[in-house]
C-alpha cells in the first residue's frame, strides 16, 4: 500500500507526496499554508483519484508526458513527475488510482 508524506517546504508551507508500495513520487502536491488545508488535498485526492475524468494528460516543452489531478472545481491538486514516454505516463496514473484511496498519512512535520 502506498503513502502520502506531510512535509514541510523551505518557505514554510506545507505539501504532501503521494508514494507508490515501492516508495517512488507518484504525485506532489502545491504548497498549502495549513496543515489542515494539506490534510484536506489529500482527501481530495482520495476521492478524485478514482475518476480518471479528473488526471489531465499534458506535455511539456521538452515532449516529455505528465499528469496533473483536478478537483471537481477545476484547481490542480497534484501533478506528477515527468515521464520517458505515454506508456509510463499512463502506468503512474494507474498507480495513483490504485494506491491513493486507500494510503495511511505520514506526518513528517512532527
Amino acid at each position: 500500500m502506498g503513502k502520502f508524506v506531510i512535509t514541510i517546504r523551505k518557505n514554510g508551507e506545507f505539501q504532501f507526496n503521494l508514494k507508490a508500495t515501492n516508495g517512488q513520487v507518484i504525485l506532489v502536491s502545491e504548497g498549502y499554508k495549513t496543515k489542515a488545508s494539506c490534510l484536506n488535498g489529500i482527501e481530495s485526492v482520495k476521492k478524485n483519484a478514482l475518476d480518471d475524468a479528473r488526471f489531465d494528460r499534458k506535455v511539456a516543452k521538452d515532449g516529455s508526458p505528465y499528469f496533473t489531478l483536478t478537483a471537481a472545481n477545476g484547481q490542480i491538486i497534484g501533478k506528477s513527475e515527468m515521464y520517458s514516454g505515454n506508456a509510463a505516463c499512463e502506468n503512474g496514473i494507474a498507480s495513483v488510482k490504485r494506491n491513493a484511496p486507500d494510503s495511511e498519512i505520514v506526518d513528517e512535520t512532527i
